[in-house]
């Protein structure tokens, strides 16, 4: 059963901006820049049929373009942090589009989304990382020039069942249009 989410994209010099960055954090497992990308919604282990069920119905989005904003670095987990990420800036085409893909995956028949949508892209997971490494790491990294990209489409990825960080496969590919 392949495990499947939709996401975006990170063009390859971003990518390659945001591989810059790492290194200096004891306890980080970094990602590969070619799996760097912005979840929109994880979908989870789908049977064949549910899959292509998805892909079929993700070509119904009908939604343009946008630019997407890289904005400095931050971590998830609090006092235990468990990833440091590149934030998104939260824009309102990529808001609408996540709903939307929200609402199509809720209609048919998966649970929603158990935690509220942050736009991002996980650069490091992190094991037994002090968050006063982690605070240290962002205070010297965490600040970088904003990077902008067009979101021209999203995908339906796929990975296998690991701990995480790819590889991710493109599934499907759909289009923003004008």
């Amino acid at each position: 059963m392949p495990r499947l989410f939709t996401g975006l994209e990170i063009p390859a010099e971003i990518g390659q901006s945001l591989s810059n960055l790492r290194g200096g954090l004891p306890g980080a497992r970094w990602i590969d820049p070619e799996n760097y990308h912005v979840t929109l919604r994880f979908i989870g282990d789908i049977d064949g049929a549910s899959a292509n069920e998805i892909a079929s119905m993700l070509f119904r989005v009908d939604r343009k373009p946008f630019e997407v904003k890289v904005q400095g670095l931050t971590s998830f987990g609090g006092r235990k942090p468990r990833a440091v990420v590149a934030t998104i800036a939260p824009s309102k085409p990529l808001m609408e589009l996540q709903a939307e893909l929200e609402r199509m995956m809720q209609r048919i028949g998966l649970d929603p989304e158990g935690r509220k949508f942050i736009p991002h892209v996980t650069l490091a997971r992190l094991h037994d990382a002090s968050d006063r490494d982690v605070a240290d790491y962002l205070s010297i990294r965490g600040y970088f020039p904003s990077k902008a990209f067009m979101a021209e489409r999203f995908v339906l990825f796929s990975s296998r069942a690991s701990t995480g960080g790819g590889p991710y496969v493109v599934e499907d590919a759909y289009e923003l249009c004008e």
